[in-house]
């Protein structure tokens, strides 16, 4: 059974994380910040970190950073940050500094059980976007739009397309991603890199 180290300063987002994840069949452990959670994973390298950003005495980037700098092999366990809606910024570093996900609060369960299942199965590096097909750029865009919270109706305006051919788009996306809804098309397309 894959472990997952959840550090997290936040008690009641932890343990919402944490109940999340053990139902979707992980053994999860917990790290109220950056310290203990590099002590967890020196200890017992788990097999992926959702971690948030911005904690108390280490952030999560300051972690991931002692990991790559002390332990390589351990900087290669696959980490999920999470952080504030409107922190563009530590997206920015968290992904420049090799996050392989990033995910904003409050976090979408849904997605982040996708996101997980994609990173156990893949490992570090993710899949070449070849393994479910190629996004044509107008499929690349209305994900992109529907990643940040856009309807159908909203890309159509923004894209000055019908609202029924913004829907086509999403079904072929869904297709070639071989994914059911359009809130797993976008997490794959996000893990796998084929949106920003």
């Amino acid at each position: 059974m894959p472990r997952i180290l959840c550090v997290e300063d936040d008690e009641e987002t932890a343990s919402l994380l944490a109940e999340a994840l053990v139902d979707l069949g992980y053994t999860v452990e917990r790290a109220p910040d950056g310290e203990a959670g590099l002590s967890a994973i020196r200890m017992s390298p788990p097999d992926l970190v959702v971690c948030d950003v911005r904690m108390p005495r280490m952030n999560g980037l300051e972690l991931l950073e002692q990991l790559a700098s002390t332990a390589p092999h351990l900087a290669r366990i696959p980490f999920v940050f999470l952080t504030a809606l409107d922190d563009r910024g530590s997206e920015i570093a968290a992904r420049r500094q090799g996050a392989d996900d990033y995910l904003t609060k409050p976090v979408d369960f849904e997605m982040l059980a996708v996101v997980v299942e994609h990173r156990l199965r893949a490992g570090r590096g993710g899949q070449s976007d070849d393994a479910f097909g190629h996004l044509t750029s107008r499929e690349r865009e209305v994900l992109t739009w529907a990643s940040r919270g856009k309807t159908s109706a909203e890309i159509a305006l923004i894209l000055d397309l019908r609202e029924r051919t913004v829907n086509f788009h999403f079904d072929q996306a869904m297709k070639r991603l071989n994914v059911v809804n359009r809130t797993h098309a976008v997490a794959r397309a996000l893990s796998l890199r084929l949106i920003d």
